[in-house]
């Protein structure tokens, strides 16, 4: 397990100034006690690594002191910026989630800035918000946890599933979920299954994946009006959100040219802390479909678990 070490704690009384470093800071649910960062929003606690500063002082030709870059944690052992958003840094009870990496410079309206001359926190700097509280003080240790993603993908086909004909839609889905999350550099696990055209089957899995908190849930089948396509009808009762512009948009791009697509009735949306979307059964349709989806994915990703990403 990856861990970074605390350097120095620093706090400051006015956004936009540099930080002093203290002996020890306190942590709540809305960030560090007395520091003019605190509040309800995404960005409680900030975090810059030694190896950017000592970068910036090879640069610059200067020392920097911890909390020059309005920093509230120095820490060293680590890249901050090759961080993700939903990654978390925890020790002991505390627990610290990642929601931004660098920033907006204001450039020469910044304090920090005129001081400095520059900044290394709008580019390598990150930024969190509290989970669980507690106190830190330098010489602490946290552990870096990546976000592992917890995928599910469905194929509905009574005669794959027979062995009459090989998977290729669902086989395309995983292909291209882990080319996302490759290309992306993050952490995932993709869980498969192919089943009958069956609504009990379905349900049963779209509730198990709920329950343990799976991420995404992709369906290839079923979406069509024949008598054994069903899979839309068995999700949607299963939804909290419904997202209709995805598929919307998926039906009308691609329905222009060919009007048959505009027959699909996939839906997507959220079921409880999962994005769920229902696609085709053809491999050409799942090409077009998770080239759409896959362009607000992590937007979709952040904005569920509370995280603003504009």
């Amino acid at each position: 397990m990856q861990q970074i070490k605390i350097i120095s704690v620093n706090t400051s009384e006015h956004k936009g100034t540099i930080k002093k470093a203290v002996d020890q800071i306190e942590l709540t649910q809305t960030g560090v006690v007395d520091d003019a960062h605190a509040g309800h929003w995404n960005r409680q606690v900030s975090l810059l690594g030694t190896e950017s500063i000592l970068k910036f002082e090879t640069e610059a030709g200067r020392k920097v002191a911890p909390g020059e870059f309005a920093e509230n944690l120095t820490t060293s052992g680590m890249d901050l910026w090759t961080a993700h958003p939903l990654d978390r840094f925890t020790t002991g009870v505390i627990e610290l989630e990642v929601t931004q990496i660098g920033k907006e410079c204001h450039g020469s309206s910044c304090a920090i800035f005129k001081e400095v001359g520059n900044c290394v926190m709008p580019k390598e700097g990150i930024f969190c918000r509290v989970l669980s509280p507690g106190m830190l003080k330098a010489g602490m240790e946290l552990d870096y946890h990546p976000k592992m993603y917890r995928v599910l993908v469905i194929t509905l086909s009574d005669r794959a599933s027979a062995g009459a004909y090989d998977d290729r839609s669902g086989i395309r889905i995983k292909e291209l979920v882990k080319d996302f999350f490759d290309s992306n550099g993050l952490h995932h696990f993709i869980h498969y299954s192919l089943i009958p055209d069956d609504p009990i089957k379905l349900e049963s899995l779209l509730n198990k994946a709920k329950e343990e908190l799976v991420d995404l849930v992709i369906t290839t089948g079923g979406t069509g009006i024949g008598p054994r396509d069903f899979t839309p009808d068995v999700v949607k009762p299963l939804l909290d959100k419904e997202i209709p512009g995805i598929m919307e948009m998926i039906r009308v791009k691609y329905g222009t040219a060919k009007p048959a697509a505009l027959v699909s009735r996939s839906v997507a949306g959220v079921m409880g802390k999962s994005l769920i979307f229902t696609l085709p059964g053809s491999v050409k349709a799942v090409n077009e479909y998770m080239a759409e989806i896959s362009r607000s994915l992590m937007h979709l990703f952040y904005m569920l678990h509370g995280i603003d990403s504009h």
